[in-house]
């Protein structure tokens, strides 16, 4: 889905694994399979007692942000752990679809410790910040989309000019190459227009969409400043003459 320029720069990417994205990947697909959610296990039950079970899943794993802010420890760990939670099978191969796309390249241009300082961190306060602006709701939040906006907002910075392909229903789905600086800020924008409409029904949460892709964008800033242009290597000068 993504073209990089440069041979040289390309290679080194394609060449360099990414056992922090591949690890994140396998874990919230064991969480999500083991859990109640996808009603696979008979130990969760069915009907009533399955609905019961992922309710409850939900509430202990997932933020509540009325019971964030009343002083209890373990409320405080449930930004993290929500990371690793989804509520159904679209929420979750969508999620891990993106973070396999824009992590690998994104985990290989920042480094292990970076990537995963700015996945779980940016991701913890992309939730945080969406409960403290509904603090009085009492629905969970579940999702690593904070996290992986995160990842995209850092991927915008570190490889503007990557060629994204995607899909826009104004031209009936067709694939398009675009640039990622079209892409994700187009994105972002999207998510912005649809937190503007978000109401108290059954919906995404926008605003910690956008809270990661901005905090994503600033942890690579922070790490890289201006280094961050990914060059090819320089073409060989003729013979008898000096390169710069």
């Amino acid at each position: 889905m993504i073209r990089n320029w440069g041979a040289s720069a390309a290679a080194a990417i394609r060449g360099t694994s990414a056992p922090v994205t591949h690890t994140l990947v396998v874990l919230c697909c064991l969480v999500f399979l083991t859990g109640p959610v996808p009603g696979l296990g008979p130990v969760h039950g069915s009907g009533d007692e399955l609905l019961a079970a992922q309710r409850a899943y939900f509430r202990r794993w997932g933020v509540i942000p009325a019971d964030l802010f009343d002083g209890s420890p373990g409320a405080l760990l449930t930004p993290a752990t929500a990371l690793f939670v989804h509520g159904g099978w679209v929420h979750l191969l969508g999620n891990m679809l993106f973070l396999h796309v824009f992590g690998a390249m994104t985990e290989a241009r920042m480094g292990r410790l970076r990537f995963t300082v700015c996945y779980v961190g940016c991701g913890y306060l992309a939730l945080l910040g969406y409960a403290a602006v509904n603090a009085d709701s009492e629905r969970a939040l579940v999702g690593a989309s904070g996290a992986i906006s995160a990842v995209l907002g850092a991927f915008l910075f570190l490889f503007p000019g990557a060629r994204v392909t995607s899909l826009l229903p104004f031209l009936f789905f067709l694939p398009v190459r675009l640039p990622a600086w079209v892409v994700l800020p187009f994105w972002a924008a999207l998510q912005w227009a649809a937190a503007g409409r978000a109401d108290d029904g059954p919906g995404v949460a926008y605003l910690a969409h956008l809270l990661g892709f901005a905090l994503g964008f600033g942890c690579a800033w922070a790490c890289f400043g201006r280094a961050t242009t990914v060059r090819s290597a320089p073409a060989p000068a003729p013979e008898g003459e000096n390169q710069p």
